[in-house]
């Protein structure tokens, strides 16, 4: 559900602080102008505050893939059948366009130059971050940049090309770069966006935009696409030297560093579950507040019964090297070990993101929480973002901590990825990005040479389970830092999906949709205080019990909960394997147009001159 951000009500306390003067001497609201309102700094503020609050995704943690995902996915998981043109809706929405376009129109009202500028600058930002999430999901859209009125043309506007808009977006945020100021003081100094926020998010859409045009061979939606107005285009070779260079203008800044305090075993988990955002690696976080009673609703999404279900797939956790930097995968009998065997001796990051045995939460130091198929259809329960539970995180909206929004490990990832697909990284590069965000959890660093004499092809270049359209040179360090980006950036922010969007890897999720190796009918303890008993047919076992699919029995009839296991080197139907979470849920993407959302009904009735998505 979404949440109020602080920043709004801290803005709201500053208006209401005036002095009676100036309230007594404000303009009725049945005559307030635009003249007449945008004439402070405070007001040009509380304008602009709505745009964090109705731009921000609140619920980040809640974001599905092919490594995450809930008992019931949502559409644009199941895809299919059940992801279909929606009536109205479904993203296609120039409301907050229209709000940052009247504060751009009337702004010069303001006689506080130094706030004009910021503002200017603020607004611009948003307008790129808006248009940078319609061309993620819509491709081509039309160009707006003006107030538009009830009988304007503009209303019935068609799509402008992607280079035409990706043009306007670059002039916007190059603006915010160099009029917005540094870090604010504290408390708002990881929830008020500044020029390096502004050098993130360049660094961020042309990445996208620059791996988008490596990956897809034809430009997309429409003919096109990649040419502006003027005739002008780009390559992907230019979006890539963009985001390279905003990214080490980011890193040379200094301006921020990641959060370590020498406890590689839990300096990553404390970095998400503590109550306010570490302003060394935090560029921008929401701010939930426990005094103010702005909360958030993960720990019941997580930790309850009757809720969701999340839980990471097998192919995450098989994805964690080990703890020496060697891979998992590479170990014999890796796809049928035992939970206990399974996550020993890996990287630091995979105790710190799910359940594993000792992990303690009801009595720190005393307890066994391992993890509760009840609470997480895996068995990969995630505890990132979870609080104490003594807080009772569990109960409905009960979660205070802040959730970070752009974190200054993903600008190292980024600056990584997008000198990788140049060709031109180095070792030296790696070791102020991927390197540093290793060695905070004590893992070995990424060789660069190494990476690329001896790709991982049997995993993460597999059909199974990687990425098969990843050639050349660098294929091995391009795949090792997809790896290391899937690990760090787990469960954040538009993340996973829309990274395999970019790489047109949608078929990613059409593999496998694993859990945790089940060895066969028995009584297991998975790190928990209690037993978990697995049966065929019947059983008598009391206590908590699943029953195993007999795959020699047609329409076999549930006692307890179903699991389907399947044997993960044949994919068959098995008594002993891995569980297929998604067995009964119906889920495919369609590489003919799943790479875009389609437009909704209303609007393509209302404006003619749009063109649906290809095959949608």
């Amino acid at each position: 559900m979404k949440k109020t951000i602080i920043s709004l009500i801290l803005a709201s306390f500053a208006v209401v602080s005036c002095n009676l003067e100036d309230v007594l001497s404000l303009t009725p609201e049945s005559q307030l102008t635009p003249d007449a309102y945008f004439t402070r700094a405070e007001d040009l503020q509380l304008f602009s505050n709505t745009f964090y609050n109705n731009l921000l995704d609140k619920e980040p943690f809640a974001v599905e893939s092919d490594v995450f995902v809930k008992m019931n996915p949502s559409n644009l998981i199941r895809g299919g059948a059940d992801r279909t043109v929606p009536t109205s809706g479904g993203g296609w929405s120039f409301t907050n366009l229209r709000k940052m376009n009247t504060l751009l129109a009337n702004i010069d009202h303001c006689d506080d130059a130094a706030a004009v500028k910021e503002y200017t600058a603020l607004t611009r930002f948003w307008r790129a971050y808006y248009y940078a999430d319609m061309i993620r999901k819509f491709g081509d859209v039309p160009w707006i940049d003006h107030e538009i009125g009830s009988d304007d043309e503009d209303l019935y506007a068609p799509r402008d090309t992607r280079e035409e808009v990706l043009k306007h977006i670059i002039e916007d945020i190059d603006c915010a770069i160099e009029d917005l100021p540094g870090k604010a003081k504290a408390p708002q100094t990881a929830y008020r966006v500044n020029k390096y926020t502004a050098m993130f998010l360049k660094a961020q859409f042309c990445l996208f935009e620059g791996t988008f045009r490596k990956y897809h061979s034809s430009p997309a939606p429409f003919d096109n696409s990649y040419t502006a107005a003027d005739g002008s285009t780009h390559d992907a070779d230019y979006y890539l030297g963009l985001a390279a260079d905003a990214a080490k203008q980011l890193i040379d800044s200094k301006a921020y560093k990641l959060f370590s305090t020498g406890k590689p075993n839990s300096d990553y988990l404390t970095l998400f579950n503590s109550d306010n955002a570490n302003t060394d690696e935090i560029i921008l976080a929401i701010n939930f507040d426990r005094d103010l009673k702005i909360k958030h609703d993960l720990g019941r999404d997580i930790t309850n019964q009757t809720s969701a279900r999340y839980g990471m797939t097998k192919k995450m956790v098989d994805m964690y090297l080990m703890a020496d930097g060697t891979r998992f995968t590479d170990k014999p009998g890796w796809n049928v070990m035992a939970f206990a065997d399974e996550v020993a001796g890996r990287d630091p990051r995979l105790a710190q993101t799910i359940r594993t045995p000792g992990y303690s939460w009801k009595k720190p130091g005393t307890s066994k929480d391992g993890p509760e198929f009840a609470y997480c259809q895996s068995g990969y329960q995630t505890i990132k973002y979870i609080p104490a539970y003594d807080t009772k995180p569990y109960s409905t909206d009960n979660c205070f901590n802040d959730m970070p929004v752009f974190r200054y490990a993903e600008a190292l990832l980024n600056y990584a990825e997008a000198k990788a697909e140049l060709g031109t990284l180095t070792q030296d590069d790696l070791d102020i990005s991927v390197n540093l965000i290793r060695k905070r959890v004590g893992m070995p660093d990424l060789n660069k040479d190494a990476a690329n004499a001896n790709p991982d092809n049997s995993y993460l270049g597999s059909a199974q389970f990687g990425y098969t359209n990843v050639t050349g040179s660098n294929k091995g360090v391009i795949l090792e830092i997809r790896r290391e980006r899937a690990i760090e950036l787990f469960q954040e922010g538009y993340g996973r999906y829309f990274d395999l969007i970019r790489w047109k890897a949608g078929y990613c999720l059409n593999q496998p949709y694993w859990g945790m190796y089940i060895p066969g009918p028995g009584a297991y303890d998975f790190g928990d205080d209690s037993k978990y008993t697995f049966y065929v047919g019947t059983s008598a076992a009391t206590g908590v019990r699943y029953q195993i699919h007999d795959p020699s029995v047609a329409n076999e009839t549930a006692t307890d909960e179903m699991f389907y296991l399947v044997d993960p080197n044949t994919g068959n139907d098995a008594t002993a394997g891995v569980r297929d979470i998604l067995r009964t849920v119906p889920h495919s993407f369609d590489e003919s147009k799943h790479y875009f959302y389609p437009l909704n009904e209303k609007d393509l009735q209302l404006n003619t001159n749009l063109k649906q998505n290809p095959n949608w």
